[in-house]
């Protein structure tokens, strides 16, 4: 069949099983956006109020499902509007295809009319890119940026496709959905020198990142613990894989890890890293991190091996492949007195939760345990970043895997409200989004899209009118110099701004209204948005200072 090129495009996307894409029209792919005019009854766009919006939604949506998120965008601002979202799906990992308009061929690098240069833009955030110059290449290029965003350690690959290329013809030919590329087993005799490594140990400690769901390998982490006899740790980015009721399960440790997670990995002999990166925010300052343990690291991606921290064994491989084969090889072992300890350290740590949370304001900690008992164990949890990130990470009930969904690695306010939007397209359930007044005003526009997809979204800020997180660092490290982080001049009035765009807005400001007004939220169908006043100077603890190490812990504030 004889298709023009936008033809093509959409054919192809629909060939590999996408069902939705998010994006905003312009000149360079008005032919796209006519292509999927004619589709829509077998593949659904979702128009977002920006473009980073939608990078955002197609990253939420990727996240929440395991699937390639698609986005599509015009030709130099619209293109440029999507390098924070696409750098964010590259910093953690997340499989995507932006697909982006661009002047014909003819006009290419003589300054026309929104040109840019996107691929040279994105090449340092994407796996690849592609600049299609020519029809007869189109189908199998975007055939290959799926293999490739999925494959090994997934990524964000971007598609350039200049105006002629969608208005040429060319015969199409539909082909099965792609499949990834298959990962290398471990080899034998690094899976027998773990097994030997394991064995000596008396204090193990297993520490998981984003790559465990990646690689669908969180039951693997648990039977690999069992068998062990092993406490469990996480990344933020880990959160979800293992439920938090699992009894060793420890949380996420780090910069604002739980005590108990940080404090046991640092006592550990043997560290199972699994699918982590160890970035600067997990391991602090890297000349005394994990001073007394010897270090396995498995992982996807070879290059991670030895980047950061140097370990006793690194084992580049399929992760799942390798945890089931350790498994299988090690033998039953318990450890008593080491389980012992870490019961201590869980017992401390809800020592120290206590103390923080002896208050009769409105905290973060009252504000999600009333939310979870509105939400279902499948429910997808979105924030933006900053303290109530943290908040979330710490002390939200995750039980079901890819759940968590938020910023790591590059740490992008404004993430939340276009990830949420594409967690709930996704799943097609209720999502609730965290999110923080600071945050929540980078890309609040969003709630057109919200509204107007009926998109099931409950929108929960944490109000404290100042951006708290950089608040909190400028108490502790830089003399209460709060230089532009103080929002109370600000006179955005949320839950109006919630009605202005045709969605409810309910208003907490004591903690006798908690409750109710989250039942009442909860009981909306579409989306609705809860703006909740809390304290100014609520802190995100534990903290271990930037470059500090677990002898510089803060578990509580001082001058509270």
């Amino acid at each position: 069949m004889i298709l023009t090129g936008a033809d093509i495009v959409v054919e192809t996307l629909i060939e590999q099983g996408v069902k939705t894409v998010f994006g905003y029209p312009g000149g360079q792919v008005i032919n796209l956006y006519d292509a999927l005019y004619t589709r829509s009854d077998r593949i659904h766009h979702v128009l977002t109020a920006h473009e980073q919006g939608a990078s955002h939604a197609a990253d939420g949506y990727a996240r929440a499902s395991g699937e390639v998120g698609v986005v599509i965008a015009t030709s130099g601002p619209g293109a440029t509007n999507l390098v924070t979202g696409i750098a964010t799906a590259y910093l953690d990992s997340v499989p995507l295809v932006a697909i982006t308009g661009n002047v014909p061929n003819s006009l290419i690098g003589r300054d026309s009319f929104q040109e840019v240069d996107i691929t040279g833009v994105t090449l340092p955030i994407t796996k690849h890119n592609f600049l299609v110059k020519s029809i007869d290449k189109l189908a199998d290029t975007l055939r290959e940026a799926f293999v490739i965003a999925k494959s090994g350690r997934p990524g964000p690959v971007l598609v350039d496709i200049p105006k002629d290329v969608q208005t040429a013809t060319f015969p199409y030919q539909p082909c099965p959905v792609v499949e990834k590329r298959p990962q290398r087993p471990a080899k034998g005799d690094k899976l027998s020198r773990a097994v030997q490594m394991i064995a000596e140990a008396e204090k193990p400690y297993i520490y998981y990142g984003g790559g465990v769901i990646s690689a669908d390998a969180a039951a693997e982490i648990i039977a690999l613990a069992e068998k062990i006899d092993a406490p469990i740790g996480c990344t933020m980015m880990g959160l979800s894989a293992v439920p938090v009721d699992n009894p060793r399960f420890l949380g996420m440790e780090g910069m604002h890890g739980h005590y108990a997670s940080s404090v046991g990995q640092d006592e550990a002999d043997l560290i199972i890293t699994v699918g982590a990166r160890f970035s600067d925010r997990a391991t602090g300052n890297v000349g005394k991190y994990a001073r007394r343990a010897k270090i396995i690291h498995i992982d996807g991606d070879g290059a991670e091996i030895n980047k950061n921290i140097s370990v006793d064994l690194g084992i580049a491989c399929d992760i799942k492949d390798a945890l089931t084969r350790l498994t299988d090889l090690v033998t039953e072992k318990t450890h008593p007195d080491w389980m012992a300890r870490i019961a201590e350290l869980k017992a401390t740590e809800h020592e120290q939760f206590l103390r923080i949370t002896a208050t009769d304001r409105i905290t973060p900690y009252a504000l999600i345990h009333e939310t979870a008992k509105h939400t279902e164990p499948d429910t997808p949890i979105v924030t933006d970043v900053g303290q109530h990130q943290m908040w979330v990470a710490q002390y939200y009930p995750f039980e079901k895997v890819r759940t968590f969904i938020s910023s790591g690695g590059l740490g992008t306010m404004g993430f939340g409200l276009g990830a949420a939007i594409g967690a709930a397209k996704a799943t097609g359930k209720r999502t609730v989004l965290f999110t923080g007044d600071g945050s929540f005003g980078m890309n609040l526009n969003e709630l057109a899209t919200v509204t107007s997809e009926n998109v099931p979204v409950v929108i929960i800020i944490m109000n404290n009118k100042v951006l708290g997180m950089v608040r909190q660092w400028q108490t502790l490290f830089f003399q209460k110099h709060y230089s532009n982080t103080d929002l109370h001049t600000r006179k955005t009035d949320f839950v109006k701004l919630a009605e202005a765009f045709g969605m409810p807005g309910y208003r907490i400001t004591s903690l006798g209204q908690l409750p109710g007004v989250i039942a009442d939220a909860f009981a909306q169908q579409g989306p609705v948005l809860v703006d909740v006043s809390i304290y100014e100077d609520e802190f995100v603890l534990p903290m271990l200072p930037p470059g500090g190490s677990i002898e510089d812990i803060i578990t509580e504030r001082g001058d509270r």
